[in-house]
């Protein structure tokens, strides 16, 4: 089978590789399409200590069922399916609370073992989901980051008729502004340095925020006072019930910080940065409640799945299907210029 290698920082190359054959309690999906991910972005980079080249990433996909492990029960050759690409122990304090996302047995598909980025990938049955009646094997492909979305809203908890903030408008983001509408908040500002992605945002319901393009990215002092100045006119100088940062940067964190309320909730989602400078005495004097969120639970990720299905959440018309040899192309674009795209889809059968 073909698939595409990440060989070294920024180099993916197209190679041949013998096609998987499923375990016991595998099934063989053949690849239609496989979502690149922001933290591939910085796996490409060199700058993500859980992927080492080389590596064939890819844990945002779907497809179909083309093998069977000799136990593998409840499904047929040719089922439409997606994954929850994050194996789990099942016995763990974590997952008895179903937060199996934070099982310490936890291991990535496409890091931990090959991805979806080939024409073929191996996984176990388990994690392997049937797609409902009538949704295409494209909008399938999404489920893992809308499952992304779903975790943070309801992390987010009770924002009905309250305001929000959401810095970064990349994919997370935009989902995560979602999440945020359909739990009924009034309104979601949104604010990212890319005037195409913030267009997406307004699309999707958002109040953009545009800031002006400071030197050194979010990290900036006047981009600071900008966003956070904004947000305060906005709301009679509280600030937001709900901050969610889905960039990941001192900068980003620490605006967060200045635009939430007293006693309000900041979630942190995006992962840029490994760690950063927070400013804890205003966290203390402000009562800030400071959540990570990270991934999905199972039921997250079924509710992603069945609320793509209802139409509740979207990226199109944003998305951008292109041939998986042109990933590498896609990989530089996504670092250096994203523009007006909200998710690639890698497809292995597409020329």
């Amino acid at each position: 089978m073909q698939a595409l290698v990440w060989t070294a920082p920024e180099k993916m190359e197209m190679q041949e590789q013998p096609d998987p054959a499923p375990a016991a309690n595998e099934v063989v999906i053949g690849v239609a399409y496989a979502g690149i991910c922001g933290s591939e972005l910085s796996g490409y980079l060199g700058h993500n200590a859980l992927r080492t080249p080389p590596l064939v990433m890819g844990h945002e996909f779907a497809g179909e069922i083309v093998a069977l492990g000799r136990d593998v029960t409840g499904f047929n050759v040719g089922d439409a399916v997606t994954v929850n690409p994050l194996t789990y122990c099942g016995q763990c304090r974590a997952c008895h609370m179903g937060l199996t996302q934070l099982c310490p047995e936890r291991r990535l598909v496409g890091a931990h073992r090959p991805g979806a980025f080939a024409e073929y990938v191996s996984i176990p049955a388990f994690l392997t989901h049937k797609l409902p009646p009538g949704m295409s094997l494209r909008i399938g492909a999404l489920t893992e980051p809308v499952g992304v979305g779903v975790r943070i809203g309801r992390l987010a908890g009770d924002v009905a008729g309250e305001s929000a903030l959401v810095i970064g408008a990349g994919p997370i983001g935009l989902l995560a502004l979602q999440a945020l509408k359909l739990a009924g908040a009034e309104r979601v500002f949104i604010t990212d340095l890319d005037p195409e992605r913030l267009a997406m945002g307004a699309e999707l319901g958002g109040i953009i925020i545009s800031p002006s393009a400071p030197t050194s990215g979010f990290d900036a002092t006047d981009q600071d006072a900008d966003v956070v100045e904004i947000v305060k006119e906005a709301t009679a100088g509280d600030g937001v019930a709900v901050s969610i940062d889905a960039v990941g940067t001192g900068g980003t964190r620490s605006q967060c910080v200045a635009a939430t309320r007293n006693a309000g909730t900041l979630i942190l989602s995006g992962l840029h940065e490994e760690t950063s400078p927070m400013p804890a005495a205003s966290i203390i004097r402000q009562e800030l409640t400071v959540r990570g969120s990270f991934a999905y639970g199972v039921a997250d990720f079924m509710q992603g799945l069945e609320q793509l299905h209802a139409g509740n959440y979207r990226l199109d018309p944003w998305v951008v299907e292109a041939p998986l040899a042109e990933g590498g192309q896609w990989f530089h674009r996504l670092v250096h210029s994203p523009g007006n795209v909200s998710k690639v889809l890698l497809a292995p059968g597409k020329a």
